[in-house]
């Protein structure tokens, strides 16, 4: 009986700290962060508050690109090529994508590839440019958003945006390829698991699992790591990885559509690559690629640079994007 009123104390003291512990508030901004955020602006699409990023750089140029970022992080990932981006560019816009950044993170709620690029072609309305030719330049999960986009360019529907070149970097456009995180494989499959790991994850575990994608010697200060979880805990977005992790069993699902959209493609197209990633291992993503794209040009950054190119290497990152942009 004794051992039994031990349990049941035990039992009452770990409910209120744990209870403590699922509410820990999200980390306040950092000065960079917040800065980012009083310069963007938000739209709603569907009653949900989208932000972006509109900047407008050089004069006279009518070009116009588009950034479309990865998972798990936000349009924060391309802040280190932002400037160099301004200097070739009349627009440079950038969104995060519907349960990412600062954006809304409805739950519950079907969160697919179409949404985005809905999202996408909403934001260019938006801003009056849905009649302009758009440079699309995207990473990881905005690889698979901008296959969507290529297609439904291919279909000339009405409204579509009409895309001028496009630029993917490290994602997994091939499933037979892609090399998910084991803790994405736990919360994509988790079922029943997967809302109790959500609440569980804290800045401790989401480090642990995101440095292992970066280079060795390019991995992110422990600064940089707290942006993108103050990215992640706003608007408790912690709770909605898993509904944004179901892309992956859409991207098999609709593998034929969004890879023959990129292998039928007549527009300028590249890949930039870091070839350290283990998400998309070197060397059989590449092989792939050229295979399925042989029109397409590749550049490969060092062998040390993995998974997040722009951000571990930014000059070069820049550098293989303006000798493809200024090829055509």
């Amino acid at each position: 009986m004794r051992m039994r009123e031990w349990w049941v104390q035990v039992g009452l003291l770990a409910v209120p700290l744990l209870a403590a512990y699922l509410h820990i508030p999200p980390p306040q901004l950092s000065p960079a962060l917040h800065s980012w955020k009083s310069s963007g602006k938000f739209f709603t699409y569907k009653g949900l508050r989208i932000f972006y990023q509109d900047s407008v750089g050089v004069v006279g140029s009518p070009e116009i690109v588009v950034l479309l970022h990865g998972f798990p992080t936000s349009s924060y990932d391309w802040y280190k090529i932002w400037e160099g981006l301004t200097l070739r560019f009349h627009r440079v816009i950038a969104l995060d994508f519907l349960g990412f950044g600062f954006s809304d993170k409805p739950r519950p709620h079907h969160y697919s590839i179409f949404e985005q690029a809905s999202i996408v072609e909403a934001l260019l309305r938006h801003l009056g440019l849905q009649n302009r030719r758009i440079n699309l330049l995207s990473h990881d999960y905005g690889d698979i958003v901008a296959q969507e986009l290529l297609y439904r360019f291919k279909q000339n529907r009405s409204g579509r945006l009409t895309i001028k070149s496009l630029c993917l970097s490290n994602g997994g456009i091939f499933p037979e390829t892609h090399r998910p995180l084991l803790l994405q494989k736990l919360l994509k499959d988790g079922g029943m698991l997967s809302p109790i790991l959500t609440r569980l994850m804290n800045f401790f575990v989401f480090s642990r699992g995101l440095t292992p994608v970066f280079g060795p010697y390019t991995r992110p200060s422990e600064s940089e790591l707290w942006d993108m979880w103050a990215g992640i805990r706003n608007n408790d977005g912690n709770l909605v990885i898993d509904s944004l992790l179901q892309y992956i069993n859409q991207r098999k699902k609709f593998r034929r559509r969004w890879v023959g959209a990129l292998a039928s493609v007549t527009i300028p197209i590249h890949f930039i690559y870091g070839p350290l990633d283990p998400v998309n291992p070197y060397p059989e993503f590449l092989e792939l690629y050229r295979k399925t794209l042989p029109r397409s040009t590749v550049s490969i950054l060092d062998d040390h640079i993995s998974h997040y190119p722009q951000l571990e290497d930014p000059m070069g990152f820049l550098n293989a994007y303006m000798g493809f942009i200024n090829s055509f």
